[in-house]
């Protein structure tokens, strides 16, 4: 089972645009369909649901489906949604990004990697709109309460840029330098909205007409965190 898995997740990879495969406005449609399935997935399994308190106070998140096998050099690939907060407490439509990296030294595997970062201010999210962004290097990260462990949620938390839910699937083992970037991607906005307009306009304006295909994740995410 594991080898099969492990195969699997080097087919995807070695599929992926990372690899040059043409993506279509359908694939980026399916990236923002995974990604609602994998913040429903977290909420819904009682070692990792955020607590209510957290979501409440959200300026934004980030949920990304990530990809990573290697043979000594190892590579990561994915991508991920970002939503924010806006000034009058709605919710922006869903943007794409990109997610990625890489990594030296022995390893061997894959896994897939799922990750939600809540975003607890209204400055990190804008951070992507110029450089990669490097989470724990651009802003502070920490492993953000779970209501499974009945963590106490103290203002320290709260006050904490990004706090990280993360759940990992498959073998991987090794690599001894690494590293993981989010960045905009301008294409794939482009393709899913019919617009030219970018991630600022798409995150922060109402220029930006709903695709009919994202309304089930900002339905679902205006009633987590409203």
């Amino acid at each position: 089972m594991k080898k099969f898995f492990t195969f699997t997740l080097l087919a995807a990879l070695l599929t992926s645009p990372l690899f040059g495969q043409r993506v279509t406005r359908a694939d980026y449609v399916e990236r923002i369909e995974s990604c609602e399935a994998i913040l429903q997935e977290f909420m819904t399994d009682p070692e990792m649901t955020i607590p209510v308190d957290v979501l409440e106070r959200a300026r934004g998140i980030i949920i990304v489906n990530q990809f990573r096998a290697g043979l000594v050099l190892g590579v990561n690939d994915g991508y991920a949604v970002v939503m924010v907060r806006r000034p009058d407490n709605s919710w922006s439509l869903p943007a794409l990004l990109a997610a990625g990296g890489g990594s030296l030294g022995f390893q061997i595997g894959a896994s897939a990697n799922e990750t939600i970062y809540v975003l607890m201010d209204n400055a990190t999210p804008r951070m992507l709109f110029n450089q990669r962004f490097h989470v724990g290097v651009d802003a502070k990260a920490v492993a953000g309460p779970r209501v499974a462990t009945s963590e106490h949620i103290n203002e320290e938390i709260l006050n904490t840029p990004i706090l990280v839910y993360r759940k990992d699937r498959g073998a991987y083992l090794g690599a001894n330098l690494k590293a993981g970037w989010l960045t905009r991607n301008d294409e794939a906005n482009r393709s899913l909205y019919f617009t030219d307009y970018t991630l600022p306009e798409i995150l922060y304006s109402d220029w930006v007409d709903e695709a009919t295909e994202v309304r089930p994740l900002r339905d679902y995410m205006r009633e987590l965190a409203k």
